[in-house]
């Protein structure tokens, strides 16, 4: 009985791994997830909760279910392998999320839920593509923004110096600075808001303001957009490569079946020849 148990078990699995990665099984998990994308939103509108809000309740349970069983079903099958891969865990996490009870200590992280609509970036892999980009761009990023972060640091230490007494508001202390001149690197109100009203106090504040945005927002951001698109065309060559490597692998791999194949037309000539000439 155990014998047959052992035989009939990876079958099973093999099945549920099948079922789990059919092209319509996946698609229909992608409009599942939009689907509680748009039950989600609809949770946050009183009006529309009131008409529907037990149906839309029981819609969002019924489709919970189901993302539960998918990861059961996922976990049957790879197992500790699941934990291994990023999106799978990531997936498992979302839908645990969802799983907490609405009462209690843990209750607040219930407004997590709409994580689950990020979930459509495991089942696109485009968007996976630009996630992994980022993943790999992380460490340039974090370069950039060390740098960034000592710029804002030596700025707001100098304007609170220079403008701090005549601005309490905005430059009064070394936290105010900060917060202003990252207003001011968003280029929100910066001039008329800001750097006109401290220009009519001290006049040469331009000096200040001008260099400051061209570092701030105009370089730094467009290293970060370099830091990204760098990663991005990483990743597409690397994909590329991969592609001639296994074109190469498959041409040489014929390219040996076809000189096995002229050896043995070889070999058999030979053989037709030598009864003739006896």
């Amino acid at each position: 009985m155990s014998s047959e148990v052992v035989k009939t078990a990876p079958s099973v699995r093999q099945r549920c791994k099948r079922f789990i990665e059919n092209n319509t099984v996946q698609r229909l998990l992608l409009a599942l997830i939009l689907i509680n994308a748009a039950t989600l939103g609809l949770e946050t509108m009183p009006g529309v909760m009131a008409v529907a809000g037990p149906a839309i309740y029981l819609l969002d349970t019924a489709i919970l279910s189901i993302f539960v069983l998918e990861i059961t079903l996922r976990l049957y099958v790879h197992r500790l392998a699941f934990f291994k891969d990023a999106w799978s865990l990531f997936d498992f996490i979302v839908v645990s999320i969802a799983l907490l009870p609405a009462s209690g200590p843990f209750s607040v992280l219930r407004a997590l839920r709409v994580l689950r609509v990020l979930r459509v970036l495991t089942f696109v892999p485009s968007m996976r593509k630009i996630v992994g980009a980022l993943v790999q761009s992380l460490n340039g990023m974090l370069s950039i923004a060390m740098v960034l972060g000592l710029v804002y640091y030596v700025a707001a230490v100098m304007v609170t110096k220079l403008f701090g007494e005549a601005f309490p508001d905005w430059f009064g202390s070394l936290g105010a600075s900060l917060y202003t001149l990252f207003q001011v690197m968003t280029l929100e109100s910066w001039s008329m808001g800001i750097a006109r009203p401290v220009m009519e106090q001290f006049p040469y504040a331009w000096l200040f303001f001008v260099p400051f945005i061209l570092i701030a927002t105009f370089t730094m951001l467009n290293l970060f957009i370099a830091v990204i698109v760098n990663a991005v065309q990483s990743m597409h060559e690397e994909e590329h490569q991969a592609e001639h490597d296994a074109d190469k692998a498959t041409q040489q791999q014929l390219l040996l079946q076809m000189q096995q194949l002229q050896q043995e037309l070889i070999a058999l000539r030979s053989q037709l020849k030598a009864p003739i000439a006896e």
